[in-house]
């Protein structure tokens, strides 16, 4: 009866195999071998504790039996019992030293309590008794790999193959070693050979998706997170990296639908909340980001990743002192933490510590190389600083590693134009269709015009793409291009339609959104330099290309009425839209001027102020300050740009920060001061009092300090002597 359980045991018959033991127990209840198997039969079935009753009673029948004690490891193994398995594994080995089975299980055993050297150490005492033992190989490489010795544990598992070339688990642990080495295409390999074997094997597909992702083949990295998933629908690791992968292709809702399961699977997962947290920042949901980090944090105190990533998310709130002392949280627990240190200087730019934001960029290099984000945030830095050709070469560096890095290009294009250099600006300057301008992009069936193809006889649509304030310093292009065409359609945002309407050259303008007409090539307002070969001396400048309609104008004069002292409007500030990125938002915050500083301007008593700002913020500081009564507000019945063109019409002077209406200002001829921030936009270039796009303007930039004051004081001066006559204005009536 023994021999044929036995045989059922071995054929996987489980159940007639264990029906036969009981049987013989019945009738020998000390029976060793049947007690024995039949404890082995219970392990197998997932009874541990049932298990041990039946060895334990095996062995005392026969105390010295090596295979029952060894066994009696396992069983204590599974129960969680280590240190008593690691003593019924010392027992078996002290009636033979050199047992490899009872050597790899113990083994096993110390992996369990992390205590891998010692695992090691055994590993290699069951492979001297043994040395084609390919379990003993295959996990003498796992205990390598949690010591970091990765060589080392992937000449273990090629001596596992060696004995055992077709083993998926092997193959797939090493795909995992050879990852870490970042020799990706051999992970790949060996995945690939895994999975070949046992195509139903999740966890292989899962780390093959980990090296596709570290490759940035991100959409093959899902298709194989997701074939895993298949198999395995409640595999939090692969719904992490899952999610990790939508981020990078942008799909950010999706990701945190991915990691929303995860964390309903394993709720303590602390990378499951750090990446969530990442993908919130995506979404500009920066509260909630950060709520995300402190969850991994509170559960993981020393993950330096979550501590980089809560950095990010108060960069986002700009809490910049608090996101330093997050970096600074980071590097305590991993020092070599590159991309903390690239971040902690970003943060430190926003600070205006600049050397400080500069020496961290370099740690970050020495650290790494090839780390082309902190090549480019070092050159934001030195542009900063107005180091230019520093700028440009570490511009340069970042896309030399990466040439296709489109924020790379875009900020080079931002500094060459900066600096005056067109031609190359231009050319750069188009890489905003695929980051900056992305969601904006018009995909029309019909050709882009970049300038070179003769259009005579064609209808060419040109089109708006950012703000009120681009639209109108780049429209002055539509007369040179119906001098090439037969006919030009522009179309604009809706409140610069009827004040478009009176500029030369265009066939017909258009709302954008409503149906447009047939046309048979277009091309983007900001991509007209291009076209048509801008350099600085060759900016079409004239004094005066938009007109206000004349009957908005006349009914503004008698509105208004007799002119007694000088008619001065005025705005203060930019449009601090929500949607905007925080470092978009900390630049409108720099650009604008809280409305209070403006009172030394009002001292002057020949003048009268009129608002041409819009936005609730802002209008509201006016309303609520102690100083409304100095300025005159009719802003509530400005209704679209032909509105304020024509009250700017019956002005004398435009002073304002840098938003639509100087541009407006300069496009109707009328003179403009600009109150500029120092770290200027491009197309106010530098060191410059006057623009080369509009003759009538006047630039007042702020000092290195970044303070408004000194702008206003002078500006105020110039104003005292524009009264006095030190530079005339057209007479008005007194």
């Amino acid at each position: 009866m023994l021999a044929e359980a036995f045989a059922l045991h071995q054929a996987g018959r489980l159940t007639e195999a264990d029906r036969i033991y009981a049987q013989i127990l019945v009738r020998q209840p000390g029976h060793f071998d049947a007690l024995h198997l039949r404890g082995l039969i219970l392990h197998e079935r997932g009874d541990y504790a049932g298990a041990l009753l039946e060895i334990e009673a095996a062995l005392r029948t026969i105390p010295d039996s090596l295979l029952a004690l060894n066994n009696r490891g396992l069983v204590l193994s599974a129960l969680g019992r280590f240190d008593d398995a690691l003593a019924s594994y010392a027992d078996a080995l002290a009636l033979r030293p050199d047992f490899p089975e009872a050597l790899l299980n113990r083994g096993n055993t110390l992996q369990d309590l992390k205590r891998y050297e010692a695992a090691v150490a055994s590993y290699d005492r069951a492979l001297a008794a043994r040395p084609d033992y390919a379990e003993a190989h295959y996990n003498r490489g796992n205990a390598l790999n949690a010591l970091k010795r990765f060589d080392e544990a992937l000449a273990s598992y090629d001596r596992a193959l060696a004995s055992r070339p077709d083993d998926p688990n092997v193959l797939s642990n090493r795909g995992m070693t050879l990852h870490v080495l970042k020799r990706f295409d051999e992970a790949l390999a060996s995945y690939d050979r895994a999975l070949k074997l046992r195509p139903d094997f999740a966890v292989a597909h899962s780390h093959r998706g980990a090296t596709l992702k570290a490759l940035k083949r991100f959409d093959e990295a899902l298709a194989s997170y997701d074939r895993a998933l298949a198999l395995w629908p409640d595999y939090a690791e692969a719904l992490i990296n899952r999610g990790v992968s939508l981020n990078a292709l942008g799909r950010f809702d999706e990701a945190l639908a991915s990691y929303s399961r995860a964390l309903e699977l394993e709720p303590g997962d602390a990378e499951a909340h750090s990446n969530r947290g990442v993908t919130l920042h995506e979404l500009k949901r920066f509260e909630e980001a950060l709520a995300s980090c402190d969850r991994a944090l509170a559960l993981r105190p020393d993950y330096a990743e979550a501590h980089s990533n809560r950095g990010n998310a108060l960069n986002g709130l700009a809490r910049f002192e608090e996101a330093v002392a997050a970096y600074d949280r980071a590097l305590a627990v991993r020092p070599d933490y590159a991309e903390a240190f690239a971040n902690r200087g970003l943060t430190l730019h926003e600070l205006r510590r600049y050397e400080e934001a500069l020496a961290n960029y370099d740690r970050a290099l020495t650290l790494r190389p090839d780390y082309a984000e902190a090549h480019l945030n070092r050159g934001v830095t030195l542009q900063e600083l107005e180091r230019f050709d520093e700028a440009l070469a570490y511009y340069d560096a970042a896309l030399k590693l990466r040439p296709n890095f489109v924020q790379a290009h875009y900020n080079e294009a931002i500094c060459r134009m900066l600096i005056g250099d067109f031609p190359r600006g231009w050319e750069k300057y188009e890489w905003r269709w695929e980051k900056e301008l992305a969601t904006a992009k018009r995909n029309f069936s019909q050709p882009l015009w970049t300038g070179s193809d003769e259009i005579s006889g064609k209808t060419i649509l040109l089109h708006a793409e950012q703000g009120f304030g681009d639209t109108i310093q780049f429209c002055r292009y539509v007369p040179l291009v119906a001098r090439r065409a037969a006919r030009v359609v522009l179309e604009v945002q809706k409140p610069l339609h009827e004040l478009i309407g009176t500029l030369a050259g265009a066939t017909q303008v258009v709302v954008r959104g409503d149906p447009l007409p047939a046309f048979d090539i277009h091309c983007p307002l900001l991509s007209l330099p291009l076209a048509l070969k801008t350099q600085l001396d060759t900016i079409p400048s004239e004094v005066r290309y938009l007109a206000a309609p004349e009957s908005k104008i006349r009914a503004w004069c008698d509105r208004l009425g007799n002119r007694h002292r000088a008619r001065i409007g005025i705005a203060w500030a930019g449009n601090p839209r929500k949607e905007l990125s925080a470092r978009h938002r900390i630049l409108d915050q720099q650009r604008s001027i809280e409305f209070d500083r403006l009172e030394p301007l009002f001292h002057e008593p020949n003048c009268d102020f009129y608002s041409l700002q819009k936005g609730d913020d802002a209008i509201r500081q006016l309303r609520d300050s102690q100083l409304c009564h100095r300025v005159i507000d009719l802003t509530d019945d400005l209704h679209d740009f032909s509105d304020t063109a024509a009250l700017v019409e019956n002005l004398d002077l435009v002073i304002s920060v840098d938003t639509a209406v100087v541009h407006l200002a300069g496009a109707l001829g009328k003179p403009f001061w600009l109150l500029n921030r120092y770290n200027t936009c491009w197309r106010w270039l530098l060191d410059r009092e006057d623009s080369p796009w509009y003759p009538t303007g006047r630039l007042f930039r702020q000092d290195q300090t970044r303070d408004w004051d000194g702008v206003i004081a002078r500006v105020r001066v110039a104003l005292h002597d524009l009264m006095v006559g030190a530079q005339g204005l057209e007479p008005w009536t007194r």
